[in-house]
């Protein structure tokens, strides 16, 4: 029994130095569900079909123009030091009470929490980037999987009774979900929607069934799946219709710019509607019933902005956020997303203000 044992082990020793001794073996290309469209294997042959190419941005031949979307992978490059306890907010008058804590909701590895909105139930929906799915986490924080078979799914925008969800792998769409599930739009003037460069970013429904979407640039897409794009000098990510869908805002670096909307959908007269405090630039936005403006920035947490844009204060958060809203029984909780690294959060946290009703943001 000795010998055996011991030829046993001299055997594995040299199986194991010999499998140290192999070259790794070369990854597989990445392609398919949970990659997203400009990582994807296949991308390159995609982008040559193109009758319109990309915009490429400076000394990156082939790359889109504008900042990183906010659902790529790759998070900030260390983990915040502060747990939810030891973030204290400040009172803003009728938004906040002094002294309220975020509590973490729920945690998931991977890029897998992004573009909630609120549900009529006191739920919220998040798109999942890696499982290409939808999930809802109810009011009492249980987690259930409602939508999948999606491809690489990034923002959920909810308005009345439309639902959609942006697919950011490879032949990138926006999809309907509810009141019955069908491709919004895929194309552009016949070509991939990947072909205006980049990732399907952040978006925000009319009650028309259209939605205006972030691509680099900012775009607006019919009830048809008609394509218009908008604005000028733009470095868009994050996204929001005003609860009248009067007015149209999206982050633009370390400015919020906005838009008139008229009746047909088209959007007018661009200006900039506040500055980001602290630097950095902003993500994810959402509104309130009295039309203050939400907005997750880099810098320090979530900036809050009256209706004429003046800054009201911030709502400091533990880890960086990157999207927002409001929800719980009475609307008068606030959710984020919080990443850092290869986890999300869902962190929340009790508010005075009350998000508007009716609407996912």
């Amino acid at each position: 029994m000795k010998m055996t044992t011991m030829s046993t082990i001299v055997l594995g020793v040299l199986g194991s130095s010999a499998a140290f001794c192999q070259a790794p073996a070369p990854a597989a290309p990445r392609t398919g569900p949970g990659v997203q469209a400009p990582q994807d294997a296949k991308y390159p042959d995609l982008i040559k079909t193109c009758k319109v190419p990309p915009p490429a941005a400076p000394g990156r031949g082939g790359a889109a123009k504008g900042g990183p979307a906010k659902g790529q992978a790759k998070g900030p490059a260390a983990p915040a030091a502060a747990g939810p306890n030891d973030v204290t907010s400040a009172a803003i008058p009728g938004v906040i009470a002094a002294g309220q804590k975020w509590k973490e909701v729920w945690q998931v590895e991977g890029n897998n929490a992004d573009g909630i909105v609120a549900t009529k139930d006191g739920g919220i929906l998040l798109a999942q980037n890696d499982n290409s799915n939808v999930v809802k986490l109810d009011k009492n924080g249980k987690v259930s999987t409602v939508y999948t078979g999606l491809n690489t799914s990034g923002s959920v925008a909810m308005n009345g009774k439309y639902l959609f969800v942006l697919n950011r792998g490879l032949n990138q769409s926006i999809e309907q979900l509810e009141p019955k599930r069908k491709t919004l739009v895929n194309k552009n003037n016949g070509d991939p929607l990947d072909c205006l460069g980049g990732i399907l970013n952040d978006m925000t429904a009319d009650s028309k069934g259209g939605v205006y979407f972030t691509m680099g640039g900012l775009y607006h897409a019919d009830a048809n799946g008609k394509i218009t794009k908008y604005g000028e000098n733009l470095n868009t990510n994050g996204i929001v219709l005003s609860p009248d869908e009067k007015h149209l805002y999206v982050t633009n670096g370390p400015t919020v710019a906005s838009f008139d909307v008229q009746k047909d959908g088209s959007l007018t007269n661009q200006r900039e509607f506040a500055k980001l405090e602290a630097g950095g630039g902003g993500d994810g936005s959402t509104f309130d019933s009295a039309g203050r403006l939400y907005v997750t920035a880099q810098a320090n947490g979530i900036q809050v902005f009256d209706p004429t844009g003046k800054y009201l204060g911030v709502i400091p958060t533990p880890r960086p956020v990157i999207t927002v809203t409001f929800s719980g029984p009475d609307r008068k909780t606030l959710y984020a997303v919080s990443r850092t690294g290869n986890t999300d959060w869902i962190i929340a946290i009790p508010m005075i203000a009350q998000g508007p009703k009716g609407r996912g943001k």
